[in-house]
């Protein structure tokens, strides 16, 4: 299988992204946690296309939920990462793909339709933003650089701790940054428009993606102890160039 071909598929998915009148269609699933017709499309879509590609392959999906995965290998997929973003307009919102294979992720995709901006990574291959090669930042200190920060919005009880974290980082950067997609903000620390990215808590078909991305962009990617992260499971993602991993590991421990 091919990953220019795995792109394709993805990208087919645009004129899904950008239609108004399917995001206008919305199900309140939780506080500030919504779903559109558009995840629902996209989603389908592509685990049929994905099927017919791989059907070796399983797939976990947000719109299914986190289920028991009982094969060695899976897509993980977020339809619409920014999903409150397509319903107000605000675009910035993604499409968000990766393949868990043996414990680790070997393929990762974020499409920005709105941009025309794919990016690309396969395990041990490098990380491209469409036919691009790109690498994470070179900052050595968070005074070098801005921060994407994620606010956590569907656990409202941790805003008090997070805010509180965002002053300390925001005290020591030029500035933050948030886009309310996880994978685009991983995309962005992996092509150096950020130098790192934050967030307390995601699920896999947040991070699972981007993880690859700055990885392979030779940047490095932990859970809030500095811990390796499990991409089959929820958690805190703290994703850097590596230079400021540990400046910023001391602020988020504070």
């Amino acid at each position: 299988m091919n990953i220019q071909e795995v792109i394709a598929l993805v990208k087919r998915t645009k004129e899904l992204v950008e239609n108004q009148e399917l995001a206008e269609h919305i199900k309140v699933k939780g506080p500030a946690d919504y779903v559109t017709q558009v995840d629902i499309r996209v989603q389908n879509f592509l685990k049929e296309e994905l099927s017919r590609l791989a059907p070796q392959i399983q797939f976990l999906g947000e719109e299914a939920g986190l289920q028991e995965i009982t094969g060695d290998s899976f897509w993980i997929l977020d339809p619409i990462d920014g999903t409150t973003n397509l319903i107000h307009g605000y675009l910035h919102s993604t499409v968000s793909l990766g393949l868990y294979r043996q414990g680790e992720i070997v393929m990762g995709i974020v499409y920005d339709p709105f941009r025309e901006e794919v990016f690309w990574a396969e395990k041990g291959k490098g990380c491209y933003l469409n036919n691009r090669s790109v690498r994470v930042a070179n900052s050595r200190s968070l005074s070098e650089t801005i921060i994407g920060v994620g606010t956590t919005p569907y656990q409202r009880e941790l805003a008090g701790k997070n805010f509180q974290i965002f002053r300390r980082v925001f005290d020591c950067c030029q500035d933050i940054r948030r886009t309310g997609s996880a994978a685009m903000e991983l995309a962005y620390t992996a092509c150096g428009r950020q130098g790192g990215y934050f967030e307390a808590c995601l699920q896999p078909w947040d991070y699972a993606a981007g993880l690859l991305l700055v990885q392979e962009a030779g940047g490095m990617v932990t859970d809030f102890l500095g811990e390796p992260t499990d991409p089959r499971k929820a958690g805190s993602v703290l994703a850097t160039n590596g230079l400021l991993h540990q400046e910023l590991l001391d602020l988020l421990n504070a």
